[in-house]
């Protein structure tokens, strides 16, 4: 097994390499305007690194959100390109368990990430593996007294301290993480993966006009 990671639902451009053991390369750059210029030098990076060509690759896994429209579509287009050339599977994971898995918990927390317009997208765990919660999209404030007492994982905490005072690590999305969760999946019988179409929670930010202006002669 040798699992080609990624995820763009984030501003954190991340890719892993997973062996079926162990991850044995992963690299991660947070910008949340240029995913499509990196993430493919960032797969090239992980390859080199882990001393291995893109024909080993025999499965891909990707964050399919939710996030941002640009930065989303990225990963799924380009994890789509790589399982059609290389004819192998693509595995759907929910960024969100991606980032709890990573965070180890063993206890109940939520996880919430920026969304923009003032607003995180979070869902709700038992522990680090089993998410109680669909993912959601709201105003910091509107889940605040849902989410009080609990340790709150992402950079969304971080960035609104006053709804959630208990921020934890990682801040990041990690395609470790997602590959490790993969991989464990993977080796229990591939149960719980998702389709690799994107998890918009709200329209996209840019609307096309409704009303045009006409500029032609009658």
């Amino acid at each position: 097994m040798l699992l080609l990671a990624m995820d763009t639902a984030t501003p954190a451009v991340t890719v892993a390499l997973h062996d079926g053991e162990a991850v044995v390369a992963s690299t991660s750059q947070v910008d949340a305007r240029r995913h499509g210029e990196l993430l493919l030098p960032a797969v090239d990076r992980v390859l080199k690194e882990a001393g291995r060509t893109l024909d080993a690759v025999t499965g891909i896994v990707v964050g399919v959100g939710p996030g941002p429209y640009t930065g989303l579509r990225v990963g799924l287009v380009t994890a789509a390109a790589f399982s059609s050339a290389l004819g192998v599977p693509v595995h759907g994971l929910c960024t969100l368990d991606g980032l709890a898995y990573a965070s180890g918990f063993d206890e109940p927390f939520a996880v919430a990430t920026d969304a923009r317009r003032k607003e995180v997208y979070w869902a709700r765990y038992e522990d680090s593996r089993t998410r109680v919660t669909d993912a959601a999209v709201d105003r910091p404030a509107e889940i605040a007294e849902r989410l009080a007492g609990l340790p709150v994982v992402g950079a969304g905490a971080r960035l609104y301290p006053e709804a959630f005072p208990d921020a934890r690590d990682p801040e990041h999305q990690s395609a470790a993480g997602l590959a490790a969760l993969a991989a464990e999946k993977l080796a229990a019988g591939g149960e719980g993966f998702l389709d690799p179409l994107p998890m918009y929670l709200r329209r996209p930010d840019a609307q096309v006009p409704k009303n045009y202006k006409v500029v032609t002669p009658k």
